[in-house]
């Protein structure tokens, strides 16, 4: 395996690379993307993928279940919020996208008992931000199939992450100033749909142009 990344490092500098020699150039000092991506650090979620976007476009950060911790002053580390405060702040990104997916292994995990979890004491931890999302499901569907209960367990949690997002108050103060747009997407893997919620409606729509 090593091998197979020490070979891609290889392509990319002699192919990939020499394609983009110019804006590979002019980002190499400075750096203005559009988009903060939020995403899930599954594999198989490639931000820049499905987006068409190229090097220099988006700023990304990644967690298990793409989860947002709230806001709070002071908190020791806050890797993720610290990340948030940059692209808004220093970044002046004019877009967020907070992007959950289909077969989302840390949404699926908040149905685990705790002895299933208990080798995993950090993702427990961490779930724990998301587990008003999962009392919320099993309200709404108390007899879902196992596919239908991590559907909406994966949508809501998008919609509980834009919720926790809008606590930062300088997010905030620029939505409502309409001067960032916040969306929140659902990515089907195995069809490449991505749905876009929409917050008026209350629901996610297909995106097609």
């Amino acid at each position: 395996m090593n091998h197979k990344l020490n070979e891609g490092a290889v392509s990319f500098r002699q192919k990939d690379f020499d394609k983009h020699k110019s804006l590979f150039g002019d980002l190499s000092s400075s750096q203005k993307p559009h988009t903060l991506f939020i995403g899930c650090s599954d594999s198989r979620l490639v931000p820049s993928l499905i987006t068409s976007t190229i090097p220099g476009e988006l700023f990304i950060i990644r967690s298990v279940a793409n989860i947002i911790p709230p806001y709070k002053k002071g908190v020791n580390f806050p890797a993720i919020s610290s990340a948030i405060e940059y692209a808004v702040l220093a970044l002046e990104v004019e877009n967020i996208i907070v992007c959950g997916h289909s077969n989302c292994g840390g949404c699926s995990a908040l149905y685990k008992s705790e002895e299933e979890m208990k080798n995993l004491p950090h993702i427990n931890l961490w779930l724990e931000l998301s587990r008003p999302v999962k009392n919320r499901v099993t309200q709404m569907l108390p007899k879902a199939t196992l596919a239908e209960r991590d559907w909406m367990t994966e949508q809501k949690n998008v919609v509980q992450q834009i919720t926790h997002l809008l606590t930062y108050p300088y997010v905030l103060e620029r939505y409502n100033n309409n001067k960032i747009n916040i969306m929140g997407w659902y990515y089907i893997i195995e069809t490449g749909e991505i749905y876009n919620y929409d917050v008026e409606k209350g629901y996610f729509e297909l995106i097609n142009g």
